[in-house]
């Protein structure tokens, strides 16, 4: 075998470290390497010329490149060697960056650290075999989990590029928290009026399938090729019959049985409700724990005043399955909940600064409801104890946030920008009020994000405050907002009407549970795990499921509308082509030594490994053996790992390779 071997310079990243042209040396004299030379920038165009001409003059039959991580450029050889002749999987990656020159000061010890993992890489490629892409079909038809913004971005892109696309919501209607908003920032331009055309475009598009009140049950299968089985909760309302009429939930007798959940809690709704008057689809939902009929089996006042007969109590969970090729994570957020603490809090078993004790300490999302048109004062700036105008306000920030006490040590990232947005909000309905913000840094990055900041200050004359609040507490109706400033060296004491909590964005509750369905990793907060934080941010390690918006880490809505769309072009990527080719580094099992155990089937994390019966030319079953899925199979090798008849080699770490590269540091 002929070997080239081409040491890379990475500018001084590894030159910095390591003598190159000393390692090149040593690497001519090893057995089988016919051609030896080092270059400043091998990833380069000239670079990978210099590897094209010598596999063309030196008939070079694989080559060894000591480089960065292959994770950043072993595509980029394999292509080059691919172009000149060479099977791509005769080309072998040593890492001398983050292997080396980066974790070693002195360049004596680097050079020979760097001349062994050259030696180790020539002699594992002697045991490479030329190996040919996998090829599987693609299904070009998206899944779309999650109808906020981000869901709806990404449904409408694929939609628009001709795939068709399932979006499924597990509340009645899309639109996510942001339809809660009374305006966004920093234009301050009505929520309402940007989202609602688009989700009724998601609605009437020919191409999307949208299925709300519904949740992902179970996924099968690999990139390309995923069936999934989805829950269709039952609304005890017909949808193809139901006009959104509303005289159901007009007729209702049940009004103050249920907290509304698009209000947040500070208004009533009936037993049978849509969510908000823009609801897409505009199809009541019965609540059955409040809903008299489902309690005693009386009333039925709306099935009765129904001229399209669509009210069915008997109406069951469907489940439905889809075959998909991608699949789109949008699952949003939640906030942080501050209703219940320990009872050795100061506020006996309440919420952070009295929240669930004190009617007029709300959260962020409550006061969007507040100051929303639609919401339960109409746009009227009211407390929610007595429906007066408050005068006096506090906005408390961090509250969850930056909190290792409360197992949230990141920052919320909008926080500080919709506080700045309530303020403002606050003091154009009531402008002889006063607005105090506690605050323990401000973080406003973004376009034009700084300047919507200062002109709440400037402008608006919100009262900004550098420090901590320690307690609140009532007294004569007052709210007693009892802190420090930090910057003054001074205790402060506001008496306030309204006080507002920014609470962390957290993860989804069920977040764990559809990422284990989904075979894709987590965070200890529950946000979906990326691929790599800078190459692949919106994938992830399953192939062909990717992640958009909030799911992913705190995000706003400018860069949860771009996520939808990076998410859905990761998509039409998929779909460029009628056929998948995969990375051949699968599994692989000898029928002939596999004792039929199946502990790899228990430990394999894609439910690659099957069962296959073997027989005989008479059609006798002899025996049953491990099989292994080569769509599903994602070459993690644990199935290697655990065979106790190492019937089972991962192609391209086999065994020869391995101990190949053991007898070469043995020979050191």
């Amino acid at each position: 075998m002929k070997i080239g071997v081409f040491v890379c310079h990475c500018g001084e990243n590894i030159g910095r470290t390591v003598n190159c042209p000393e390692v090149s040396k040593a690497c001519a004299s090893f057995p089988g390497v016919v051609h030896s030379e080092d270059y400043k920038y091998m990833c380069s165009d000239p670079g990978q010329n210099l590897i094209k001409q010598a596999i063309r003059e030196k008939h070079l039959d694989a080559v060894v490149v000591g480089s960065c991580s292959p994770h950043m450029h072993e595509k980029t050889f394999r292509k080059a060697c691919a172009s000149a002749g060479i099977n791509s999987y005769m080309v072998e990656i040593a890492n001398l960056r983050e292997h080396c020159s980066w974790i070693h000061e002195d360049i004596n010890q680097a050079t020979k650290k760097a001349i062994d993992l050259m030696r180790f890489a020539v002699e594992r490629v002697k045991f490479n075999q030329p190996l040919e892409t996998i090829k599987v079909p693609v299904t070009k038809r998206s899944l779309v989990i999650g109808g906020g913004i981000s869901g709806i971005q990404a449904a409408l892109d694929i939609a628009n590029a001709g795939f068709e696309v399932v979006l499924v919501e597990k509340e009645p209607s899309i639109g996510g928290h942001m339809s809660q908003l009374s305006e966004t920032f920093p234009t301050l331009d009505c929520s309402q009026c940007i989202l609602t055309p688009r989700m009724v475009e998601v609605y009437q598009h020919p191409k999307i399938k949208l299925l709300s009140y519904s949740e992902v049950e179970h996924v099968e299968g690999f990139i390309g090729n995923f069936k999934v089985t989805i829950r269709r909760k039952a609304k005890s309302v017909k949808e193809e019959l139901c006009t959104g009429c509303g005289l159901c939930a007009e007729k209702c007798p049940i009004k103050k049985k249920a907290l509304s959940e698009f209000d947040e809690g500070l208004s009533n709704r009936p037993a049978i409700y849509v969510p908000f008057p823009q609801a897409v689809p505009n199809v009541p939902v019965i609540d059955r724990s409040v809903c008299t009929y489902f309690k005693t089996g009386k009333c039925e006042m709306c099935k009765k005043v129904c001229g399209r007969e669509a009210i069915d109590f008997t109406q069951q969970d469907t489940f439905v399955t889809e075959d998909v090729g991608s699949i789109i994570v949008a699952t949003g957020y939640k906030l942080y909940s501050i209703d219940k603490k320990p009872e050795d809090s100061i506020y006996k078993g309440y919420g952070e600064y009295g929240y669930g004790k004190f009617k007029n300490v709300i959260n962020g999302l409550q006061f969007e409801r507040i100051a929303s048109a639609s919401g339960p004062t109409s746009g009227e700036m009211l407390r929610p104890s007595d429906k007066t105008v408050p005068k006096k306000i506090v906005f408390i920030q961090c509250v969850g946030s930056r909190d290792e006490s409360k197992g949230f040590s990141y920052c919320s990232k909008i926080c500080c920008m919709y506080t700045a947005k309530h303020a403002m909000l606050y003091k154009h309905k009531v402008h002889d009020g006063e607005a105090y913000v506690f605050y323990m840094d401000i973080r406003s990055g973004g376009k034009n994000y700084e300047e919507f900041v200062r002109r709440a200050i400037e402008e608006d004359h919100v009262n900004y405050i550098r420090g901590r609040v320690s307690r609140i507490y009532e007294e004569d109706g007052k709210l007693i907002v009892k802190g420090e400033d930090t910057i003054a060296g001074l205790p402060v004491v506001i008496e306030a009407d309204l006080v507002v909590l920014a609470t962390a964005m957290i993860a989804q509750q069920e977040a764990p549970k559809l990422a284990q369905t989904l075979n894709i990793s987590y965070d200890k907060y529950g946000y979906f795990q990326e691929a790599h934080p800078k190459l692949r941010p919106v994938e992830t390690n399953t192939g062909g499921v990717f992640l958009a918006g909030a799911c992913h880490s705190p995000r706003d809505i400018p860069e949860s509308v771009a996520m939808g769309s990076a998410a859905a072009a990761k998509s039409l990527v998929l779909f460029g082509a009628d056929m998948l080719e995969r990375e051949p580094i699968i599994a692989k099992v000898d029928a002939t030594t596999c004792a039929g155990c199946f502990y790899c089937q228990k430990v394999c994390a894609y439910n690659a490994i099957e069962k296959k019966e073997i027989r005989d030319r008479l059609g006798n079953l002899q025996k049953v053996v491990a099989f292994v899925n080569s769509g599903l199979c994602q070459g993690c090798g644990t199935c290697n790992a655990t065979c106790p008849s190492k019937s089972i080699e991962l192609i391209g770490f086999k065994d020869d390779q391995i101990f190949a590269q053991i007898n070469a540091f043995a020979e050191v």
